[in-house]
């Protein structure tokens, strides 16, 4: 994993986050299996549920592009520690495969695959199990 490189596309695609609302930028950077980079921006609404998240914002323009396998991504905040994608984020990433995630904040970072922060995402109701992670 190439993070060093990475981190910076992250930061810059924070930098065009619209948020007048709530104040709190995020920016996501994705890694295709052929390996385009796709980033993301969280874009705000003043109805709040229909607020995107950077990392799916991020999804939504790989999938445009053509990419539908994300082999990597890097999520960043301007908090003390690392955030991590919300639920809904987790469960569209899962769509599209089982990428190595990092986080970053202004003090920290942390790891994981994304199946260690939401196993069995393709169990349940599709009833496919062993698919995602």
């Amino acid at each position: 994993m190439d993070w060093e490189t990475w981190i910076p596309q992250a930061w810059d695609a924070r930098k065009k986050a619209y948020a007048p609302y709530s104040n709190f930028q995020v920016g996501a950077m994705l890694v295709a299996r052929d390996g385009r980079i796709f980033t993301g921006c969280n874009v705000e609404n003043i109805s709040y549920g229909l607020t995107m998240c950077a990392e799916r914002v991020a999804i939504g323009a790989a999938v445009a592009a053509g990419a539908t396998e994300i082999i990597a991504a890097v999520v960043v905040a301007d908090t003390s520690e690392p955030i991590s994608p919300c639920g809904a984020c987790r469960q569209v990433l899962a769509e599209f495969g089982n990428p190595r995630i990092l986080l970053v904040g202004k003090h920290g970072r942390a790891e994981f695959q994304l199946s260690e922060l939401l196993p069995r995402a393709s169990t349940g109701i599709l009833d496919r199990p062993g698919e995602g992670g």
